[in-house]
């Protein structure tokens, strides 16, 4: 049984209203905004002080698993496991999932921080002091959640009324007000005594348990017969489809937290932030003296107010107030500040078209076990992608029966194999894979291999469609 706190990080959704830069393959919490680290990475960071976590348990869809143990890596995070959920039901069945393994692998009277894998949050002694709180609370019988100090009358969020001060030093619920009318919130900070509701919470297992036995035994039968039926492969935990979606989709909040009498609160006044819309980056970010947050590969000229990112060509804003404007390699949007919130209605229109929809649900960049490639351009013909290999890593072996490749490196050394022969590469030379023949690519280097790869096959003029040709 472990005396330290056990982080449970949420990393499962799949959200609409950072388009274009998250999708459907490649959300928010893996995207990287303006600085080198993405929200996800942000996120195991707060938790790898290893005097007070374990190393972290990340629940994600079967889809991003890649994505999770690769920024994992190049951040240098061990985790515990990767929970993988068959279908999405909220977030009552991720976290009773989470606990359960929490209390196989760390005992069962482990006691759990479960953060959302999105949310940017300054560290500083006030966000220390409340996680001390918060687990002396939990360790107390209390179901804990945090509050953040509003700033503003924001109807986007859920807001708690704060009631007694509990001997933990925490405050126990009043109750939960969701995402109230303008008016109401307005009210409710006159009034004083209101917090809103972060997302992150701190468990007993035990008591958690306990509690949704009480309010959601669906839930948690449905969480364990997923997991009695699981697959361990390596640090993946693949829950069993056909148990797990006979949860309930219900957040942990409905669940449970509105219902049981041990809901407690810890206020909290660091900043906070769940980037769910481009205006909440904006806030976030640091602005330079006309007010903008600008990424590099950007240049802006008589602009004031604004959100300017580019994740592809440079981009230039020139005599605008308080618009966003976001580019990638294959899609650009601009849109009022005001309008940010309705992002997930251009989305929803161009998921409706055959013609737009893929720019909703695949990045040029995809993420494999040994790295990532990007498509570069798919012709008749013909399809160029650029091949990022992890040191050591290794592609599986694999032929194919109507395409031709050709590998040019461009940084590193790759070792080709092509039938019986095994050859080293290094920049700047290449070779060549004819049809039919069996052949892999390895990085045996310290450093990350990036080569280019050419597929010529007229059946690719015919799917025209990045990854459908691709088995990689």
């Amino acid at each position: 049984m472990t005396e330290k706190i056990v982080p449970v990080i949420i990393a499962g959704g799949k959200g609409k209203r950072l388009w274009p830069l998250s999708r459907a393959a490649a959300p928010k919490q893996f995207i990287r905004f303006v600085g080198s680290r993405t929200l996800f990475q942000n996120t195991l960071a707060r938790v790898s002080n290893t005097a007070v976590y374990e190393p972290a348990i990340v629940v994600t869809n079967e889809e991003y698993r890649f994505l999770v143990a690769e920024q994992a890596r190049e951040l240098g995070s061990d985790l515990s496991s990767i929970v993988l959920e068959p279908v999405a039901c909220n977030t009552a069945a991720a976290i009773a999932a989470a606990a359960l393994e929490a209390s196989v692998l760390f005992g069962k009277n482990a006691v759990m921080h479960v953060l959302p894998s999105d949310h940017e949050i300054d560290i500083n002694e006030t966000y220390v002091s409340a996680i001390l709180t918060a687990r002396a609370a939990a360790e107390d019988s209390a179901l804990v959640t945090f509050g953040i100090t509003p700033t503003e009358p924001a109807t986007g969020y859920g807001y708690i009324e704060i009631g007694d001060i509990l001997p933990s030093g925490a405050r126990a619920v009043k109750r939960f007000v969701e995402k109230p009318a303008l008016s109401v919130a307005i009210e409710m900070l006159s009034a004083g005594g209101v917090y809103w509701n972060s997302g992150m919470f701190m468990f007993a297992v035990p008591m958690l348990f306990s509690e949704l036995e009480k309010f959601a035994s669906d839930v948690l039968d449905a969480s364990k017969a997923a997991v009695a039926g699981a697959v361990r492969q390596h640090n993946f935990l693949r829950l069993d489809r056909q148990a797990f979606e006979k949860s309930p989709s219900i957040s942990i909040d409905h669940a449970v937290m509105e219902k049981t009498s041990r809901a407690a609160v810890v206020p909290a006044v660091f900043k906070w932030s769940d980037l769910g819309s481009w205006d909440s980056v904006w806030k976030s970010g640091k602005r330079d003296k006309d007010e903008n947050v600008a990424s590099e590969n950007t240049t802006l000229f008589g602009t004031r107010s604004s959100l300017v990112m580019s994740h592809g060509p440079h981009l230039v804003v020139s005599g605008l107030e308080r618009v966003v404007a976001i580019a990638t390699k294959d899609a650009v949007y601009v849109g009022r500040m005001e309008d940010s919130q309705g992002v997930s209605n251009v989305v929803e229109r161009l998921e409706a078209k055959p013609t737009t929809s893929k720019l909703t649900e695949l990045h040029p960049t995809c993420y494999r076990p040994w790295g990532c490639y990007t498509s570069v351009h798919v012709g008749d013909g013909f399809h160029v992608r650029l091949l990022f290999v992890s040191p050591g890593m290794k592609l599986s072996p694999r032929k194919h029966q109507h395409r031709s490749e050709r590998w040019v490196v461009v940084k590193g050394i790759a070792e080709i194999t092509i039938g019986e022969k095994v050859k080293i590469l290094r920049e700047n030379e290449s070779a060549y894979i004819p049809v039919g023949e069996v052949h892999r690519l390895e990085n045996p280097g310290k450093s990350m291999l990036e080569l280019i790869e050419i597929q010529t096959d007229s059946y690719l003029g015919k799917l025209n469609t990045i990854g459908t040709a691709n088995t990689v």
